[in-house]
């Protein structure tokens, strides 16, 4: 399978398409939204061969780290989930989801940081509905999260949860390379008492170190941009996973990664290695929680270090 970085897959956000079907949700619920989405879903499955391979490969691999092999294997599944997750992400943005929807486990240092006016830094990845975190901002007083998005990719859905809610509490920053001038901007934005939200599962634009660490079995390229970030800002660390719970909510966990990242000029290298394998440790077992919340619908395990000059 050819290289191809994620932000050339390209989006296919309609938003006409997305405010009819929010608003079949607001007035009929949730089932007769599924049902007008199953042929959506069912299209693009059928027309994205990408899509579908990516998808396979990383259920086939989740399922053979299995013990058991009892691991979900629909591609289309994986893809519905995508597309039911992106309601999800409406309904936190605009603040009509409910506080029992979202359960928080490991919340209780953040809450002292909070207390004490600390600012952090999440990793996070792109699984789930990291939006709920949007309604938690809204629930806490004093929570301000900056999310590093590089929105090129998704500008008409991000257009769209501005819409909803352009004074939330959750702010997407723009960021095509992790550069001195932005690391200052989130040094200020930690030293206020903010936390910073950095998706450590996708390699950047450009202007980034990689690392290649195990994740399923094999090899994957990581950003080290995160890492270097964290060992600048020298502010608390935790990972952020926010998954599908068995009744339709979500089960948001907050692990502590490090109190502060140090990257000994002696062995920075080794020291990125370790950073990235841990945090890839810790998203294999949030998919073997939820395999179908993990959405790369892209070839993961077959990006370079050159992958960034890669055309598709």
């Amino acid at each position: 399978m050819s290289a191809v970085h994620w932000s050339r897959v390209g989006e296919s956000t309609f938003v006409a398409g997305v405010w009819f079907l929010f608003g079949v949700y607001r007035l009929f619920g949730r089932w007769p939204f599924r049902a007008l989405l199953l042929p959506v879903v069912a299209w693009y499955w059928a027309s994205r061969a990408l899509a579908r391979r990516s998808s396979r490969e990383y259920l086939d691999r989740l399922a053979a780290q299995a013990a058991d092999g009892a691991v979900p294997s629909s591609s289309f599944a994986h893809l519905f989930r995508f597309a039911d997750t992106l309601l999800d992400k409406l309904v936190a943005t605009s603040g009509r989801l409910p506080r029992h929807a979202v359960r928080f486990e490991g919340a209780e240092a953040v809450e002292s940081m909070l207390a004490a006016g600390q600012g952090g830094l999440f990793l996070t990845a792109h699984m789930g509905c990291l939006e709920a975190l949007q309604a938690a901002a809204g629930w806490r007083g004093g929570l301000r999260i900056n999310i590093l998005v590089h929105t090129a990719h998704a500008e008409r859905f991000n257009r769209v949860l501005q819409r909803l809610n352009p004074d939330g509490r959750v702010r997407l920053l723009q960021v095509t390379a992790l550069g001195p001038e932005v690391a200052l901007d989130l040094a200020h934005r930690v030293e206020r008492g903010e936390f910073l939200a950095i998706a450590a599962d996708r390699v950047p634009l450009q202007g980034d170190r990689l690392v290649r660490v195990p994740f399923l079995g094999r090899a994957a390229a990581f950003p080290a941009g995160p890492y270097l970030i964290a060992s600048l800002l020298q502010c608390p660390v935790f990972t952020l996973t926010c998954t599908r719970a068995a009744d339709g909510g979500y089960e948001a966990r907050i692990l502590p990664f490090a109190e502060r990242v140090f990257l000994p000029r002696a062995r920075r290298d080794a020291a990125l290695v370790e950073h990235a394998a841990r945090f890839a440790a810790t998203l294999e077992a949030a998919c073997r929680r939820s395999p179908y919340d993990w959405f790369n619908f892209y070839p993961f395990w077959d990006q370079g270090n050159d992958v960034r000059a890669t055309p598709q």
